[in-house]
């Protein structure tokens, strides 16, 4: 049977505010809240695709919405299928604005939805359609372990994780005004979770090079899964200064937005491990391209962030690594992903196997 064309008729954007038990406060401040913007594209064959943009905050989801709205307009009458020929086409038209800050962030909620459709009209999960190396996947949890945290807080929290079964777990350092201080805290979680449990280690740019090498060696004795962004991002140079000195992997590439910065990191070895952004590479097909890019130069590539969406891509790359377990976006949907012992296991539905939780959305929506 030959494939069947498929065409957008309409889209639907909605804002929606998603109130964050545990976050950092550094960050998301007293209230934590989420802001997403949600996207349906619809089909001639009645198929829906489904997406977001988001984790950003009051302030700039207005403007965010209605870049996704006017971008998605464009999309009518296009065959999803057609990801990279649409995509290129709506990048085009922000001109010198891409790649670059909101108008990559509603790109990438557009390819996302499209791949959902490509694989609804497959009748496949996404994770095949994009190559299927694997169909079971570590993560490591990253929804808590806050820079906050007490050292109380933190192993009783450490503790609990390890009671839950998850076998990886991330937290953040970066704050404390001395070494010993820092030194304290990755002991603190070290004993809380024993020697089996692996643990990476997020900076979020808060060290110097001399900080994070000083730092850095002291940590290596509590065997560290990996050091996460210890400067600011934009440091090539120094981020391939601590990877050469260092033993612990140094992992970064989150806040980078396309492709370019990733292969300059990779071409001057600024990182052992790659980690992608979904929305700030521009969206499935880019982070595909990226999790190849980094296979050429072989160097694993982890995701950031959207588990329900990258574990796809995770899979369906040799060189995939681990699937960041941050449940923000979960309550958007019916049946988010599951995780068992630590390994998710993708689903055979087609798509993403994602399907919006309207009653929830209904009670979260700002409208």
């Amino acid at each position: 049977m030959g494939y069947c064309l498929m065409r957008i008729t309409r889209y639907q954007t909605k804002v929606v505010r998603v109130p964050v038990a545990s976050g950092p406060v550094d960050l998301l401040g007293p209230d934590p809240a989420l802001f997403f913007v949600l996207l349906t594209l619809e089909t001639d064959t009645g198929l829906n695709g489904i997406s977001y943009a988001g984790f950003t905050n009051h302030l700039l989801v207005p403007a965010l919405n209605s870049l996704v709205a006017s971008l998605a307009e464009q999309t009518t009458g296009r065959d999803p299928v057609d990801t990279e020929s649409v995509t290129a086409d709506l990048s085009a038209l922000a001109g010198s604005g891409a790649p670059a800050g909101l108008v990559t962030r509603a790109v990438a909620a557009i390819d996302v939805a499209m791949w959902d459709l490509k694989g609804k009209q497959c009748e496949l999960p996404v994770y095949k359609l994009l190559g299927g190396f694997q169909d079971r996947v570590p993560t490591y949890y990253s929804g808590k372990l806050w820079r906050p945290y007490t050292l109380d807080e933190l192993a009783d929290t450490a503790s609990e994780l390890v009671r839950q079964g998850h076998q990886a777990m991330k937290f953040r350092m970066g704050a404390e005004t001395t070494v010993a201080k820092e030194i304290e805290r990755m002991k603190v979680m070290r004993e809380a979770v024993g020697p089996d449990i692996d643990l990476m280690l997020d900076i979020n740019q808060g060290w110097d090079v001399n900080r994070s090498i000083t730092v850095g060696r002291k940590l290596a004795d509590f065997n560290l899964y990996w050091l996460e962004d210890p400067i600011d991002h934009q440091d090539h140079a120094g981020l391939a200064q601590i990877a050469d000195v260092l033993d612990t992997p140094v992992t970064a590439g989150e806040y980078h937005y396309g492709l370019a910065p990733l292969r300059y990191m990779l071409e001057h070895r600024s990182a052992d491990i790659l980690m992608v952004d979904l929305l700030r590479v521009g969206g499935i097909t880019q982070w595909m391209k990226a999790a190849h890019l980094a296979e050429a130069f072989n160097i694993p590539v982890v995701s950031h962030l959207a588990p329900e969406y990258l574990a796809h891509c995770v899979a369906a790359s040799p060189n995939g690594l681990t699937v960041e377990w941050m449940p923000w976006a979960f309550p958007l949907f019916k049946e988010p992903p599951k995780i068992n012992q630590g390994m998710l296991e993708l689903s055979q539905l087609p798509g993403f196997g994602l399907e919006f939780d309207n009653e929830s959305i209904d009670r979260m929506e700002i409208k």
